[in-house]
């Protein structure tokens, strides 16, 4: 499974979302049906894709709204207007049927210059041809003509293709005067798979939470200031509904836990993931506000209205909020939102709430001091699932930089924080044989770049001193991906009492010495092509050593009353010896 599987797996699960009544445009993959349709379904979600990402539009009719391709669209396949930013994007965009097309090949200049942009937006119903543009572009034309102070949007082009060799002036001329950007196949895999993998696709600026005042004897909240050495902080505790949490988790995901030392813990701290579920789904009444430890949450700022004209509610007003604390609780809310999402939310949430305390950051002009700031109040809090010492790592710009080489070279998704591919995993966009845990890497690393002892090491992830750009010379971290693939072979086969011990990573280390092929797309098949007939080579290589390293005195066994040879070989000293190479480069070649 590679960049461009990981993506079908996406476009096709966003078919597989599409309600009955657009059954027509986004057919359900079968073995009857036209290769074709169901490519241009693809096609379509590869927009919503887009969608989905840059606006943070969960739902799919809320993004088919935008879609204009087809008949006389006028080059426009889909738009957006965001009020936020005072933008409007059209989209034009050329999904490729396979790998190799979607890396190579580029949209024409000729199919870009099909877009009429001006004539759209100066309210021409025809084009040259005196075709009618289809009923979403004259959508498209209302919208805009309904904005109020339309003087002070700007207008943005979105090519989702390949295009390379063209300058940014000459593609402003092309697209009528327009600011323009390109997504190629790279950015599609940045700025598109991997956030979605990852839950990471829509960031949270302004935040809004309903209160509820009716059981609040002194108020909505409590609130003081804290003067630290890294600047002031104002510290608001209050109780909010535990619904408004599930919801905010359920729209922002990862990209919510930016500074929180772990993503979702799908795959592990289960106990406290079941206890919070049951809490919520087995009572009728607030036992959870008393069980629950409650959440953490910066903001950059934070007000509170008590007067909103509703009886007994108030509103929170967070900007730019991260949970550092109470992922856990956040995550398995949120679950429980979505797989009721169609029932009836409030009567599982009615009257549960969660204790909330906002740390506002009110001196937070010096980007360092706040980050530390941050750590520090995130290692101090985050006690209801243990950190351990390798989270306080995963937000290092070291720990980002190799994740993202690991992604975009070779195809891999390196886990430098806890659970953070779970939301991946859980909409089956991967699989988890893609995923490489973050100690495992560096066990690689050191097995193929360094020694087996050091593979045999604990905790290398703390001991590691090479740069991202030494990692990359002379092949070392491909060679790491590569014994990765070794050992995930060696994992899944059916040998009794696997172990994996010094004479296991020595195997990982010969083999990739005699294999790793020239190309990284032939990785996986030379592992597989490989590996039967060298394992079956390595263990005589190894039953030979020990024949030649001299046989100890013989022990009686009384079960088959014969002698029982007793090999006494020191492999660790021999894998570590100059001698190695050589036995092994001759053994084999």
């Amino acid at each position: 499974m590679d960049k461009y599987q990981i993506l079908i797996n996406i476009l096709d699960q966003i078919i597989k979302s599409a309600p009955v009544e657009y059954s027509k445009k986004y057919p359900q993959k079968s073995e009857n049906l036209d290769i074709e349709k169901f490519n241009q379904a693809r096609a379509r979600s590869y927009i919503h894709l887009y969608l989905l990402v840059n606006f943070g539009i969960l739902d799919f009719k809320e993004r088919e709204h935008f879609i204009s391709d087809g008949s006389y669209d006028g080059g426009i396949d889909a738009y957006y207007i965001d009020d936020i930013t005072k933008t409007v994007f059209l989209i034009q965009s050329k999904f490729r049927n396979n790998d190799s097309n979607i890396e190579n090949k580029e949209i024409s200049l000729e199919e870009i210059l099909k877009m009429d942009i001006n004539e759209i937006l100066d309210g021409e119903t025809q084009d040259e041809n005196g075709n009618e543009y289809n009923g979403k572009v004259k959508q498209l034309q209302r919208e805009i003509s309904k904005i109020e102070n339309i003087g002070r949007y700007s207008y943005q082009v979105i090519i989702l293709a390949n295009l390379n060799n063209i300058g940014r002036k000459d593609l402003t001329k092309i697209t009528g005067g327009y600011n323009t950007k390109i997504i190629n196949h790279q950015n599609c895999y940045n700025e598109l798979v991997f956030p979605v993998i990852t839950g990471t696709f829509y960031k949270a600026s302004d935040l809004s939470i309903n209160i509820d005042l009716s059981n609040k004897n002194a108020g909505s909240k409590i609130s003081y200031t804290v003067q630290t050495k890294k600047g002031d902080s104002e510290i608001t505790v209050l109780f909010i509904p535990t619904l408004e949490l599930a919801r905010i988790m359920y729209n922002y995901k990862n990209s919510i836990l930016k500074y929180n030392p772990r993503s979702y813990l799908g795959h592990e701290g289960k106990n406290v993931n079941n206890s919070i579920r049951e809490t919520i789904l087995d009572n009728n009444t607030n036992e959870f506000a008393l069980f629950n430890n409650g959440v953490t949450m910066l903001s950059d700022e934070t007000y509170i209205n008590e007067k909103i004209g509703q009886k007994n509610k108030a509103q929170l007003i967070v900007k730019n909020p991260q949970i550092i604390n109470g992922g856990q609780t956040s995550f398995t809310l949120s679950k429980i939102y979505e797989e009721n999402i169609n029932e009836n939310l409030e009567d599982i949430f009615q009257g549960k709430e969660v204790l909330l305390k906002v740390i506002t950051l009110l001196d937070n002009n010096n980007h360092q001091d706040k980050v530390e700031l941050i750590n520090s109040i995130s290692n101090a809090t985050n006690q209801q699932t243990p950190v351990i010492n390798a989270d306080k790592l995963a937000n290092d710009q070291f720990q980002i930089d190799l994740q993202n080489i690991i992604f975009e070279v070779f195809g891999y998704l390196y886990e430098r924080k806890r659970g953070e591919f779970s939301d991946g995993i859980y909409n089956n966009y991967i699989n988890e044989n893609k995923i490489i845990e973050r100690n495992l890497l560096f066990k690689m690393y050191n097995c193929v770049n360094s020694s087996i002892n050091k593979a045999r090491q604990k905790k290398l992830i703390f001991s590691h001193n090479d740069s991202i750009q030494e990692m990359q010379k002379d092949r070392k971290l491909e060679k790491s991906i590569f014994a990765f693939l070794i050992f995930r072979k060696i994992s899944r086969s059916k040998i009794p009492n696997l172990k994996f011990d010094h004479i296991t990573y020595a195997k990982i280390k010969v083999m990739t010495e005699l294999y790793l092929p020239e190309k990284i797309n032939d990785f996986e098949e030379v592992v597989n092509k490989n590996y039967e007939n060298f394992s079956f080579k390595w263990d005589k290589f190894i039953y030979e050593y020990k024949i030649k390293s001299g046989i100890e005195k013989g022990v009686y066994d009384s079960k088959t009353g014969y002698f029982k040879d007793k090999f006494k070989v020191n492999y660790l000293a021999w894998f570590n010896s100059s001698n190695f190479e050589n036995d092994y480069i001759e053994y084999f070649t």
